[in-house]
């Protein structure tokens, strides 16, 4: 994710499940029996953002991040099973824990580096059984154990992009974007929905540079790789769009981070 922040990383796959309890990374995670779902005759989106129980400092990030518009966007329901793919500390994560309620499950997924660079917060967040229908999974992308049709969403926040990332320093392993989708996509269920989000590079660009020199992407790049998986385009949001950003910097540039124009677009499987 993050090059300058990244610390020495452990290659091995590690899996996780709900809470904390190891889980062989060949068994996907089952269903728990308890959470907490959102009130009734709310929005369960807006129930989740409002929910007292978040991790303390969640709702300060609320804003930049667009979260309200683009969980509203996924439109996962009580009792959906999806993957927060790329999860690192679990923020969505928990909104979706919220959203899905009981009788659903939320996957926070991970492969070795995100799991270590996001270690004290993913701790924080499920220490004690807090978020019972939540099971982490860790293991490199193009390994994942995802039970065939067995999920109705999936969500990508700011994290597509490094299955493009060719680190100098080799603090991230190099990872085949074709063959995580191939993971990924037979385990959606017909109609399910995967929605991208992601900071936008210039038109054209190459994936490999733009993302090692911006770590941007371009949209064009999302699309064609979606659609090559076999899903289809099934619309885009504008909410994140920022027209005044300098795709010329970097992302953690304090000169545009949590400004940069971000693209959101979802994609279902036919």
């Amino acid at each position: 994710m993050y090059a300058q922040r990244w610390l020495v990383l452990a290659m091995a796959i590690v899996s996780i499940s709900a809470c904390g309890k190891k889980q062989e990374a060949s068994a996907p995670p089952a269903a728990p029996a308890e959470s907490t779902a959102a009130p009734a005759g709310a929005s369960s989106v807006d129930a989740a953002l409002a929910n007292p129980a978040r991790l303390a400092g969640d709702t300060a990030e609320d804003a930049w991040r667009g979260t309200a518009a683009v969980l509203k966007f996924l439109d996962v329901k009580p009792g959906a099973r999806v993957v927060d793919y790329f999860s690192a500390g679990g923020f969505n994560t928990e909104l979706l824990s919220y959203i899905v309620g009981p009788e659903g499950q939320v996957i926070a997924y991970n492969n070795p580096p995100y799991l270590k660079f996001a270690e004290e917060k993913a701790t924080k967040r499920y220490e004690g059984n807090r978020l019972a229908n939540v099971a982490q999974l860790t293991t490199p992308p193009e390994e994942a154990p995802f039970e065939p049709n067995s999920l109705d969403a999936a969500l990508f926040v700011l994290s597509y992009h490094d299955l493009y990332w060719r680190a100098k320093d080799g603090s991230w392993p190099v990872t085949d974007p074709a063959k995580s989708l191939a993971r990924l996509v037979p385990a959606l269920k017909s109609g399910a929905v995967v929605v991208v989000v992601d900071h936008a590079a210039k038109a054209g660009s190459d994936p490999l540079k733009e993302v090692d020199a911006t770590h941007r992407i371009d949209p064009a790049v999302v699309k064609r790789d979606f659609e090559a998986a076999g899903l289809t385009f099934d619309g885009e949001l504008d909410a994140l769009r920022n027209s005044a950003d300098d795709y010329a910097k970097p992302v953690f540039d304090p000169a545009v981070q949590h400004k940069t124009d971000r693209f959101v677009m979802r994609f279902k499987k036919p």
